[in-house]
C-alpha cells in the first residue's frame, strides 16, 4: 500500500480518545486482569483502556511490519512477558491486512484482540473495535502529525 494511491483518513487527538473509550464502553462487562500494548500504535489506545478499565499491569510487545508508508515483512523486536489468557487484552490502534493480527494470535491464542480501527481484510481477526476503515485508506494518527500554518484559498495561487 502506499500513500500515493490511496485515500487519508485524518485523526485528532480528541476523536482517537473519544474512539478509545468507546471500546472501552464495550469491553465494560469483560474480567481483563492484564493488557499486552502492541507498540508503537497500540501503545496510546492500551494507556487508554487500562484508565478506564482499570487494569494496572500493562506490558508490550514491540514489533515492526511497517515503513512510514509501505507494510513489510513483520518482525518481533521485544516479546511481551505476560502468559496468554483469556484475561488478557492485546491492544493495537488499526488492523489491516491482519499480518500483525495473525501473529499475535499464534502468540496469544486465548487473550481477547481489539483494535480501534479494522479495515476488511484484518477484521475477522479481532474481537472489538470501534470503526470500519476501507482498505484502501491510509490513517493518519495524531501522533504522526503536527500542526501546522495553512495558507488562506484567497492567498493560494491556481
Amino acid at each position: 500500500m502506499s500513500l500515493t494511491t490511496n485515500k487519508m483518513f485524518y485523526v485528532s487527538w480528541e476523536a482517537f480518545h473519544r474512539a478509545t473509550k468507546e471500546l472501552a464502553k464495550g469491553l465494560l462487562n469483560r474480567d481483563f486482569d492484564s493488557i499486552v500494548a502492541v507498540s508503537r500504535g497500540g501503545l496510546v489506545p492500551a494507556a487508554i483502556l487500562a484508565r478506564e478499565l482499570d487494569i494496572r499491569v500493562v506490558d508490550s510487545i514491540c514489533v515492526s511490519s511497517y515503513d512510514y508508508d509501505q507494510q513489510r515483512e513483520l518482525k518481533v523486536l521485544k516479546d511481551a512477558t505476560l502468559a496468554d489468557s483469556p484475561r488478557l487484552l492485546i491492544v493495537d490502534d488499526l488492523v489491516d491486512t491482519g499480518e500483525t493480527a495473525k501473529a499475535l494470535r499464534e502468540h496469544f491464542p486465548t487473550a481477547c484482540f481489539v483494535t480501534v480501527y479494522a479495515k476488511p481484510q484484518g477484521k475477522p481477526l479481532v474481537d472489538h473495535y470501534v470503526t470500519d476503515i476501507e482498505q484502501d485508506t491510509w490513517i493518519q494518527l495524531p501522533w504522526d502529525m503536527e500542526l501546522a500554518y495553512s495558507v488562506p484559498l484567497a492567498e493560494q495561487k491556481s
